[in-house]
Parts: structure tokens; C-alpha cells; sequence
């Protein structure tokens, strides 16, 4: 009981008023650690591991693949906290991760893994810094919500937040390089290439200046050669991009393809108004750009201004007063 009492009196001594918040935390923390190897040592069903070792003698030793499924594997065990329950935000945040250049099939698992130990993080990292700077007797509840609660949500939704800025610059590169790639696909089919060549040829030739836009013709390429319907190739495409331009071009290409009229027309006429439109897309950047340097310039030319104007005067008022 003296020891108990010595360590407590240690504890306040210390970290003052807060000291049992600070008590509680570390009990906490070690109590998560405790519990992680007997969730992680959980038993594997003997029918699941006899099926393991029948698919692995079938298909050879493959270290790399195994040790991809044992990492999603991994996953899957707490697949029922890092997915969500509803189809439908399941399916839009899928969406999201795949527009984002995540096709990976546990890429919606990762998200919520990684929005949960960011979150952790940051409250942790807020709590210490709110401890050991921020306590103290004039400390109050509001701070202390904000300097803890502040960092974990920002923890939490800083994932997201990567996840929009990504789609917005993949959907900015994509709108870029659609009209070169057009241009060059329809030289391609006029030279005689079928639509599939030309676009296996369209994403070598993009690969360095576009890379985003070349992947998705690269997945368009391999999913015809698998034999997939082309119609349908183009459909997962335009929900990939998520770019209005690319959904209005897979439009005309299956409209061209049902109706069987010529490939190089359409692209011809199309790849026309891309390139119009891109033109557009660049004097709207230009006719705004006045617009939005007109605070900065107050900001950085009114007071120097006014300083230089009224400066001498106020001097002069201010000498004349003293004398």
C-alpha cells in the first residue's frame, strides 16, 4: 500500500493535476499491446490449411504470391472493422480508391487501416504535447478537447484528403493528354492499326509525359486481349477516369461500334473538338487569372504605397507635435 501511495505521490509530482490522465493512457496503451498476439495467434482451421497445401503442390512455389495472399489473408481477418457494412459506401469508396489509382483488391481495407492508426497517432502525439506544454492550473476543457481531439480527427481524415487531391490530379492529367492521345490513335487506325493496336500503341507512346492516362489504356489493351466485351472495357474505363471528356469519347466509340461507322471519322471529329475544347479550358485559366492576382496585388502594392505617401506626413505631424 506504501509503494502505491509513493508512486502515485511520484505521479502528481510530476505531471501535476493530470497526472492519472497520463495513468490511464499508458494502461491503456499496455493493455492494447497485451491483446494484440492473442488476436494475432488466433487458430487456423485445419480444412483451410489441408486446402493451402493441395493449392500449393497444384500450383509450384511461388514466394512472391504467397506471401501477397498471406498479407491479405492478414487483412481479412479484420476485414469486418476496416470494411464498411453497407454495399453502397463499400462500392463509393471503392470507387474513390480505384479513381485514385488504388485498384488493389484490399486497397479499401488499407484506407480504413491507415485512417485508424493515423488517427491514433495524432491523438497520442496531441495528448503528450498537451500534457507536458499546454497542462497546467489555467488550463481549461476546451483546450484540452482541442490540443487532443484536434490532432486524431486530423489524423483520421488526413487519408482522405490525400485520396481527393490524387483524384484531382490524376483527373487533371487525364483532361491534359486525352487530346494528344486521340490525335495520335486516330493517326494510328488511318495507318491502317485496328483500335486495339492503336491503343496498346497510344499508351507506349504515353508512358512518360502521361503515365495515369497510359495505365488506363494499358488495362483497356489487356482486358480485350482477354476477350472481354470490348463495350464493357469501355464502360470500366470511363468509370475509372471519372472524366467527362473520357465518358463522352467511350459514348461515341460504342455508338460508332453498334452502328458499325468508320473509327477514324469518329475519332477525327471528336479528337477536333478536344483540342478545341482544351483551347477553351486554357483562355477560361487566363481570363480568370486577373481576377484572382487582384487581392494579392492590394495586398502587396496598397500599404507600401500607402506607406511611402503618408509616412513623411505622419512624421512631420508627429515632430511638429513634440516641439
Amino acid at each position: 500500500m506504501n509503494f502505491f501511495n509513493n508512486f502515485m505521490d511520484m505521479m502528481f509530482a510530476t505531471f501535476g493535476p493530470n497526472a492519472q490522465l497520463v495513468l490511464l493512457v499508458v494502461l491503456g496503451g499496455m493493455l492494447a499491446l497485451l491483446a494484440v498476439p492473442f488476436i494475432m495467434s488466433k487458430e487456423v482451421d485445419p480444412l483451410d490449411k489441408l486446402k493451402e497445401q493441395m493449392q500449393g503442390k497444384a500450383a509450384g512455389e511461388d514466394r512472391q504470391r504467397l506471401r501477397a495472399a498471406k498479407g491479405n489473408k492478414q487483412l481479412g481477418k479484420y476485414a469486418k472493422l476496416l470494411e464498411p457494412k453497407d454495399e453502397a459506401e463499400y462500392s463509393a469508396i471503392r470507387l474513390k480508391l480505384i479513381q485514385a489509382g488504388y485498384r488493389d483488391k484490399d486497397a479499401v481495407r488499407l484506407f480504413h487501416l491507415m485512417q485508424m492508426i493515423l488517427g491514433v497517432i495524432f491523438l497520442v502525439i496531441g495528448l503528450l504535447y498537451y500534457t507536458f506544454v499546454i497542462s497546467g492550473e489555467n488550463a481549461t476543457t476546451q483546450q484540452m478537447l482541442m490540443y487532443v481531439l484536434g490532432p486524431g480527427g486530423a489524423g483520421y481524415f488526413l487519408p482522405k484528403y490525400w485520396i481527393t487531391r490524387r483524384i484531382d490530379t490524376r483527373k487533371e492529367q487525364i483532361e491534359s493528354g486525352f487530346p494528344d492521345s486521340l490525335d495520335m490513335m486516330l493517326v494510328c487506325v488511318e495507318a491502317g492499326q485496328s483500335l486495339d493496336q492503336s491503343i496498346v500503341r497510344v499508351a507506349a507512346e504515353l508512358h512518360h509525359s502521361y503515365p495515369f492516362l497510359a495505365d488506363e489504356y494499358e488495362i483497356v489493351a489487356q482486358e480485350m486481349k482477354a476477350g472481354k466485351d470490348k463495350i464493357a472495357v469501355l464502360n470500366d474505363m470511363s468509370e475509372r477516369c471519372g472524366v467527362q471528356d473520357v465518358a463522352s469519347f467511350v459514348t461515341v466509340l460504342i455508338q460508332s461500334t453498334s452502328f458499325g461507322t468508320s473509327i477514324a471519322e469518329a475519332l477525327r471529329v471528336y479528337a477536333g473538338e478536344m483540342r478545341d475544347k482544351r483551347v477553351m479550358r486554357a483562355e477560361e485559366k487566363a481570363n480568370k487569372l486577373p481576377t484572382k492576382m487582384t487581392l494579392a496585388t492590394m495586398m502587396l502594392t496598397v500599404p507600401p504605397l500607402l506607406i511611402i505617401l503618408v509616412g513623411p506626413s505622419v512624421v512631420g505631424i508627429t515632430e511638429l507635435g513634440n516641439m
